[in-house]
């Protein structure tokens, strides 16, 4: 090791999916959204003065802060934005975690909150799924410093329901819960219904997925005004202007056209639906998940042997060779051309898999 290496901070970091760039493949292993975002986000950014882009944004963003207030029917004082949902996240780590006692979150999630804990030096304790990839309330019943989770999980897809949440809730009115919803949108219930409830509970959403703004970076948190005031104050002490102003202009843009968020919601959800038989019938088991994407696995054929022969024919799904689920393929799910490949491809690979047998 040379000298200066002692003091650096090392870490193993969060391995995002694969970004290829080919022709003609279908990319069913990031969970963005197959269908671009409403008409009026293009037409937010064509006409924009991009001689406005000498100036710094607006460090609150506070053009998007009071549509999303409008949107959530809150005070604009309950809203924080950031630039995705990982930069929400990691500022509440920062911002909330700051006890000795373990932060609490399941040991199938999102990887990335383990990076965080690491990254910041805060402790923290995973707590197992039971057998069917769901939450125990009760397992989060105990001293701790802090407890978050995904509603729907990720990347099982699987919902919890209000009750369950409120039940966390309920044992913990002592340290702040966050729940990530980043696929809400998709299916469940949001916890927002319990803000009003519990000053404690920090909800996470993102424009990634539901709104296809995954490369404009938009998240945001809706909390008591007292948990958003902490969040704000770190973020003045870290990076003022956060969110750029294409961004500002596309998320408020986003906001306004409800009417195409449902329709794009209904598709994804339809084709979810129909897909999941697909599978069935192929022979795949997976839960009933209420996300944009499917968790499969199946009883004779490995998961890796799987995403490898996909890979091959430019189709690109995630596999996390990880303990629990190292024999699961999680799917985003496509347009309904791109599942039919998907499916047409499956098929054939298994059908000339049982015949080689």
């Amino acid at each position: 090791m040379k000298p200066w290496e002692a003091n650096i901070r090392k870490t193993v970091p969060y391995v995002p999916g694969e970004q290829p760039d080919k022709p003609r493949m279908i990319k069913l292993n990031t969970n963005e959204n197959p269908y671009p975002p409403a008409p009026g986000v293009a037409e937010s950014l064509y006409t924009f003065d991009a001689g406005n882009l000498r100036k710094y944004p607006d460090p609150a963003a506070g053009g998007l802060v009071r549509a999303l207030a409008k949107r959530y029917r809150v005070k604009t004082e309950q809203v924080f934005a950031g630039v995705g949902s990982d930069d929400v996240l990691a500022m509440a780590f920062l911002t909330f975690f700051n006890s000795e006692k373990p932060v609490l979150f399941p040991d199938i999630t999102y990887s990335f909150y383990e990076v965080w804990a690491d990254v910041f030096r805060i402790p923290f304790e995973k707590v197992p799924l039971d057998e069917r990839f769901r939450i125990r309330s009760r397992d989060y019943a105990r001293e701790n410093g802090g407890i978050i989770f995904p509603n729907p999980n990720a990347p099982t897809g699987e919902a919890e329901s209000l009750a369950l949440v409120e039940d966390i809730l309920k044992q913990n009115r002592d340290v702040i819960v966050i729940v990530d919803e980043a696929y809400i949108d998709f299916g469940g219930q949001s916890a927002l219904a319990l803000l009003q409830d519990y000053d404690n509970l920090l909800v996470v959403q993102t424009f990634s997925k539901s709104r296809s703004l995954a490369g404009m970076r938009i998240g945001y948190a809706i909390g008591s005004a007292e948990l958003i005031g902490y969040l704000n104050d770190v973020k003045y002490s870290f990076n003022s202007y956060t969110l750029s102003q294409p961004a500002i202009a596309a998320g408020m843009a986003a906001l306004v056209d409800e009417s195409y968020f449902k329709e794009t919601i209904h598709k994804i959800v339809t084709t979810r639906e129909r897909v999941k038989g697909e599978f069935q019938k192929l022979g795949f088991a997976s839960g009933t998940s209420q996300s944009n994407f499917l968790f499969v696995t199946h009883p004779h054929i490995p998961a890796k042997e799987l995403f490898e022969a996909l890979k091959e024919h430019n189709i690109y799904v995630r596999y996390f060779d990880k303990p629990r689920i190292d024999n699961y393929l999680r799917i985003t799910i496509g347009t309904d051309e791109e599942m039919d490949a998907l499916l047409y491809f499956l098929r054939d690979y298994i059908s000339r898999r049982d015949a080689g047998m």
